[in-house]
């Protein structure tokens, strides 16, 4: 008796729906006005919902990107403030040394704030070889050492040479002109670095360094970064001598010592910081070695910021500074002598 009510509730269901149609489309075949208005209605309906996507598309990408600069932006001034507490820190040390804050050979001074954390590298321009002094020899080596050919490394360090001292040859200015150049090349000492740009031949991966895959023993080929010409040349001189402590591996193979001899320094250096007396036993002749005497430094601080949860975002922010600490007398403690409003750091 169900089946027979539910057989005869389902019929008399689908003859409304049918009837209900039949009544619709004849009421479209009488007034063809009311079918093309529902159609337009349709139309309408359909073009704001997209309309409305859109914008709300926008909106969240725009909001998305505005966090992001907002972000960017707290975390340029925490990676400031971590390089200005660096400072500090540093002159104190140097002016109390029986109560420095920072040892004597740090490379990396970690800070936690409220707001995120900083990491701070202290890169002293006494670790590096002047481009304006260092002979064509130690050049040479330096480039060897970064893994530049070679005859590539000849001639890039002869250019260099060239062009840092003036050309008695050059009639005029146009005999100056540097291949596919209209300026001509200035034959004086650099004032800065990033000047070597200029030079025929120096690539931006010779100058920055380049990243070089390198297959691992249990995982994949990884990216290993090896170091540019930026990172072991300054315009300041060094006095002929490089700090034990602080040098890279190819200033100091660039100073002359033999690569066993670089990896026992490298490895001594990473237990401990080099004294003063433990440096002698790498010095030989005509290879300049030293402890200390980082009167500029550069400070290079790499902040990420705290989330709600506790979590460091993946949003990095990088900005450096190179300061002079000047001695005792001076009215002013330290010189900014540049600042690095975006740098790049590992």
């Amino acid at each position: 008796m169900r089946s027979l009510l539910r057989g005869h509730s389902t019929r008399s269901l689908g003859w409304h729906v049918r009837g209900g149609l039949r009544a619709l489309l004849g009421q479209a075949k009488e007034c063809p006005t009311r079918g093309s208005a529902l159609l337009a209605v349709l139309w309408l309906s359909a073009a704001l919902a997209a309309i409305a996507l859109a914008l709300s598309s926008t909106v969240r990408g725009e909001t998305e990107r505005t966090s992001t600069s907002l972000d960017g932006l707290r975390a340029y001034y925490l990676a400031a403030g971590a390089i200005d507490r660096t400072a500090v820190e540093l002159l104190w040390s140097v002016n109390s040394p029986t109560g420095r804050i920072i040892p004597m050979g740090t490379r990396v001074v970690h800070y936690t704030f409220p707001g995120g954390d900083a990491d701070v590298e202290i890169i002293p321009d006494a670790a590096k070889l002047n481009v304006n002094h260092a002979p064509v020899e130690q050049l040479t080596r330096l480039m060897t050492a970064l893994g530049i050919d070679p005859l590539r490394a000849t001639v890039l360090a002869t250019e260099i040479a060239q062009s840092r001292r003036p050309d008695p040859n050059a009639a005029s200015a146009l005999d100056n002109l540097a291949p596919g150049s209209s300026f001509a090349r200035p034959h004086a000492s650099f004032q800065e670095v990033e000047e070597l740009l200029l030079l025929n031949g120096i690539t931006p991966d010779v100058f920055y360094g380049t990243y070089t895959p390198v297959a691992g023993p249990t995982e994949g080929p990884r990216l290993i970064r090896s170091g540019g010409l930026a990172d072991c040349l300054t315009v300041y001189d060094s006095n002929g001598a490089v700090d034990a402590n602080m040098a890279p591996p190819a200033v100091l193979a660039a100073i002359g010592l033999d690569p066993g001899t670089v990896m026992a320094l490298v490895e001594m250096r990473r237990m401990a910081p080099i004294t003063p007396a433990q440096v002698r036993q790498f010095m030989q002749p005509g290879i300049p070695l030293r402890v200390g005497g980082n009167s500029i430094v550069t400070l290079r601080a790499t902040a990420r910021l705290r989330l709600a949860n506790g979590k460091l975002s993946d949003l990095r922010r990088t900005v450096a500074e190179q300061v002079k600490f000047m001695p005792q007398g001076y009215d002013v403690p330290l010189h900014i002598l540049r600042w690095y409003d975006s740098a790049w750091s590992d």
